[in-house]
């Protein structure tokens, strides 16, 4: 009847005559849908341009009981019945969601078209929930009867076209239900099974392939139309839906800022609530300051978090606009002349090291002993030392990777092959400070407990430990930096040097020159490869062309800049070699001089496909049942024989020192 009452809701009896008036017939019929029952879902509008998002309805509508809803009214019009179970899809993703027939209408141009209802021009503000009617209006291409059929193992094959349950940006947690074609299904023993499917998202070509089944216990078969319709008298037919929230799992009386309002955390009124369209945070309209009294009419919607202030963007014609943070800050308060800004502690990275992981122990493949910079900056892009500004690099569970030994401390002793290294803490750096005087205690804590964790014995806060067997001690990357030339002749006198691997011997608390207590480290080498300042490693740095590295463009940048003392770039010296051949002098040379840039090229070699052709990257490949090569995808086969190429690793061992350690 109107508006999907029964005759139950007229109190129409037995044997009662009445009259009724027949709609006339429609070419294509529009359905009315109402997505409350089951868990909320977007609705689906066309013609809107944001998705609505998940969330939790509120309060009750009038809609009739669900002991109404249990009997099927043929409209008149159609395959549906009203109060039939449907699932509907989301043209915007292409998912399936549970719903029910409200009623049925005549259709619009637009739905004799192919197209779903909405108002020419009109925009939908993107909000938490459902619209506030809770129905929506679709086209028939978008229904089908209820699935209620769940397909067992021995059911499935290739080919089938099923429903499943698939997050496309979080495969491993629970999302939403599409269809999909299955593509491989593997019996690995009784209990372990896989089941791979191509995602299918409504249109021709919008499609995702090699998805893999987490839920294969939940693979619903699809019901055609004609299929016996279900009303809610034959049971509700729900399916488990996500994604749901992490922090909250979804519960509708717990409070959560995650999946709910970032201010309240309420989850009453998700139709007020408005999503932020940067970093998609919902909040209550009247939580905000100031509180909006309506949905904005606006296309987008930022919270006050993400939203640029105006006032701040200079438009074309306009001068720079005065700033109060900036004219509080110590670089206009001060009659300083720094270039204040400017300073390389403050520069990003322009590249970073993926040959090892920030966590690495040992040496860097690629960059031998002796290699020198002129910035801290460029240490971090060679993954030396990861840190632009803090001495110790590590983990306080873990241990630590890297330090530098610049002379902070004037009780440090440096002796070359081993040094006393003091820890980090105890001087006041508030504001903007880089370095400041001794103000209080050190602990060991933080950084200095993660290089205490280097020393081969068990940790003690109290009096520190020494090592019985100190090169098993975990391995530390030390850089010698040219600020510490006033208390070690052993510093480079210009930049930073890698000077090699050093091990922890003993840690112990002192009271240092600044009256405070400071926890003290004692460091000594152990590297295969020579010192930097021994004989040895000098005719190595020769031998290899090492030089100190400036940053791309820094000559450029110096020339360019107008000083009273020009910079002159000083040429690099070459030296005479013996020649065999007068044609091989040329090569030799330029491969002696240019070894560090030749260097770089290489490790940028080993990023391209071939790298994961290693026995590692492929064991590991092969571990995860994947058995195509990394490089071309051909399929090696399950009994594939890995045969390393001894020749190729020795090869690589010498181009890069540590290569068959370095991941």
């Amino acid at each position: 009847l109107e508006d999907g009452h029964t005759l139950f809701d007229y109190n129409v009896g037995l044997n009662d005559i009445v009259q009724l008036l027949i709609r006339s017939e429609s070419d294509v019929p529009s359905i009315i849908l109402n997505k409350k029952d089951g868990k909320p879902g977007p609705c689906v509008v066309t013609n809107c341009k944001n998705k609505v998002k998940q969330g939790v309805n509120s309060g009750s509508s009038n809609l009739p009981s669900t002991s109404s809803r249990s009997f099927l009214i043929d409209p008149g019009i159609g395959e549906y019945k009203i109060n039939e179970l449907v699932d509907a899809r989301d043209v915007t993703i292409g998912s399936w969601f549970e719903a029910h027939i409200e009623n049925v209408t005549r259709a619009t141009k637009g739905h004799k078209n192919g197209k779903a209802q909405g108002k020419s021009g009109s925009n939908y503000k993107r909000t938490n929930g459902n619209l506030k009617s809770g129905i929506v209006e679709m086209n028939v291409h978008n229904l089908r009867p209820r699935a209620r059929t769940i397909l067992k193992w021995n059911e499935l094959h290739v080919g089938d076209t099923v429903m499943v349950n698939y997050n496309v940006e979080s495969p491993e947690e629970r999302g939403f239900w599409f269809d999909a074609e299955i593509t491989s299904l593997r019996e690995i023993s009784r209990t372990n099974k896989e089941a791979y499917a191509k995602i299918l998202l409504g249109g021709p070509e919008d499609v995702i392939n090699d998805c893999k089944l987490r839920f294969i216990e939940e693979i619903y078969k699809i019901e055609k139309p004609g299929a016996y319709p279900l009303t809610f008298a034959d049971g509700e037919f729900k399916r488990k839906s996500g994604p749901e929230c992490k922090h909250c799992r979804a519960d509708p009386d717990k409070e959560c800022r995650f999946c709910s309002c970032y201010l309240c955390g309420g989850k009453q009124d998700a139709h007020m609530q408005l999503l932020c369209d940067e970093c998609n945070m919902a909040y209550h309209i009247y939580c905000l300051n100031p509180p909006l009294s309506k949905i904005p009419e606006d296309e987008d919607w930022y919270c006050p978090s993400c939203k640029n202030d105006s006032n701040e963007v200079v438009k074309a014609g306009e001068k720079l606009k005065q700033s109060k943070k900036k004219a509080k800050m110590p670089s206009a308060c001060t009659d300083s002349q720094r270039d204040w800004g400017k300073g390389m502690a403050c520069v990003g990275r322009t590249k970073e090291c993926t040959i090892v992981p920030s966590n690495h122990y040992g040496p860097i493949p690629g960059v031998p002993v002796g290699a020198t910079w002129k910035f801290r900056v460029q240490v971090s892009e060679a993954g030396v030392h990861r840190p632009h500004v803090g001495g110790i690099h590590g983990r306080s569970n873990d241990g630590a990777y890297s330090l530098v030994l610049a002379g902070g401390f004037e009780d440090e002793v440096d002796r070359g092959d081993e040094f006393t290294y003091t820890g980090s803490g105890g001087r006041d750096l508030s504001g903007n400070k880089r370095i400041g005087e001794h103000s209080f205690d050190q602990t060991l804590t933080h950084m200095n407990r993660a290089l205490a964790l280097n020393c081969d014995a068990p940790l003690d806060d109290k009096n520190g430990a020494e090592s019985k067997n100190w090169r098993a001690g975990k391995p530390v990357r030390v850089v010698r930096s040219s600020k510490g030339r006033r208390i070690s002749k052993y510093a480079p006198e210009e930049g930073n040097r890698y000077d090699g691997i050093y091990k922890v011997v003993k840690y112990w608390p002192e009271i240092g020159k600044c009256g405070f207590l400071v926890w003290r480290y004692l460091l000594r080498r152990d590297d295969a490869e020579p010192a930097p300042w021994t004989t040895e490693g000098i005719e190595r740095s020769k031998k290899l062309g090492l030089s100190l590295q400036y940053p791309e463009g820094y000559w450029e940048a110096m020339a360019n800049k107008e000083k009273k003392d020009k910079v002159k770039k000083q040429p690099v010296k070459q030296e005479q070699m013996e020649q065999s051949n007068g044609n091989q002098k040329r090569p030799i040379n330029d491969d002696n001089i240019k070894q560090p840039t030749n260097t770089a090229k290489m490790m940028k070699l080993r990023l391209c496909s071939t790298c994961s052709f290693s026995g590692n990257c492929l064991q590991r490949s092969f571990r995860a049942d994947v058995f195509t090569c990394p490089a071309c995808r051909h399929d090696l086969g399950k009994g594939y024989t890995m045969v390393p190429n001894k020749i190729l690793q020795t090869l690589l061992d010498q181009f890069f020192p540590g290569y068959s350690k370095g991941r």
